[in-house]
């Protein structure tokens, strides 16, 4: 077992590393001068179950999600066993059902997109 730490709550992802004798998995983080994100894993996963903590509560919700896209992306391409996501909050979940016509489902979208990112469990 593998736990990863997006940038949206680092200190959950290390309270929980503490509480389960754990240590963080290895992620480095950077943004390219256009603003791109941009994440590596810095140690083998082939074959491990990886669970990543990010929540999407911030001010800066669709950088969070899009991290959390990209980490999923490295971990899929790096072989993981499975991959599960904590996210003690998910952003888009009020917008879960249309109220009105012409409107979207967007909790269903971050659904989806997470799903499309090959997630076995949130």
């Amino acid at each position: 077992m593998k736990i990863f730490t997006g940038n949206s709550h680092r200190a959950l992802g290390e309270k929980i590393c503490k509480y389960l004798s754990a240590e963080p998995g290895k992620i480095a983080f950077s943004r390219f001068s256009c603003g791109e994100l941009y994440a590596k894993v810095g140690e083998s996963i082939r074959g491990h179950d990886v669970f990543i903590i990010q929540t999407c509560s911030t001010y800066s919700l669709n950088d969070d999600l899009m991290e959390l896209f990209i980490i999923l992306d490295a971990m899929k391409r790096a072989s993981a066993a499975s991959i599960n996501v904590i996210m003690p909050y998910y952003g888009y979940a009020r917008q879960d059902k249309k109220s009105a016509p012409r409107e979207p489902i967007s909790a269903r979208l971050v659904a989806d997109l997470l799903q499309t990112c090959g997630i076995d469990r949130i």
